[in-house]
């Protein structure tokens, strides 16, 4: 993304793993394996093929095995995406100061949040420590920060 030039200078680059923490879950070995590491290993190692899915033998090799959620739970997979999301978005009102390198979708997720819990300060508070062009960029944060601050004046 970076040799592309697709990341603005504001925009906090993500790794990897971060990616893969947020889209996909790990099977820690608690509980029945999962039904799509069940079929890796049932198909691909034959001394796993017929064995339950809370066999210990199937459970030692499932985990730390990462894997796409099942699409019927999708709003599983939306919740940790919004969950780290909205970690993100409270280290930013944790910090003081000037904040230069963020996450857009975080700080849509929080305004988001702040402005059906009522908290408008909290956005007029963390957009003033925003540089200008990040709120004026994007029509959702700049939407969230005049009415939040709309309803801190009035």
């Amino acid at each position: 993304m970076q040799e592309i030039k697709a990341w603005l200078k504001h925009e906090k680059t993500l790794e990897l793993s971060d990616l893969l923490r947020e889209n996909f879950l790990c099977y820690v070995g608690e509980g029945d394996v999962p039904n799509p590491i069940h079929a890796y290993l049932s198909s691909n190692y034959h001394d796993l093929r017929n064995l339950s899915k809370d066999h210990p033998n199937l459970i030692a090799k499932a985990r730390d095995r990462w894997y796409v959620p099942d699409p019927n739970r999708e709003g599983d997979l939306e919740k940790i995406h919004l969950k780290a999301l909205m970690k993100e978005f409270e280290e930013y009102q944790a910090t003081r100061g000037k904040l230069k390198v963020v996450r857009t979708e975080a700080l849509r997720a929080g305004f988001k949040q702040c402005w059906q819990e009522g908290n408008y300060t909290a956005i007029v508070d963390l957009a003033r420590r925003l540089p200008s062009a990040i709120i004026e960029e994007d029509p959702a944060l700049l939407m969230y920060y005049d009415n939040a601050l709309l309803r801190t004046e009035g």
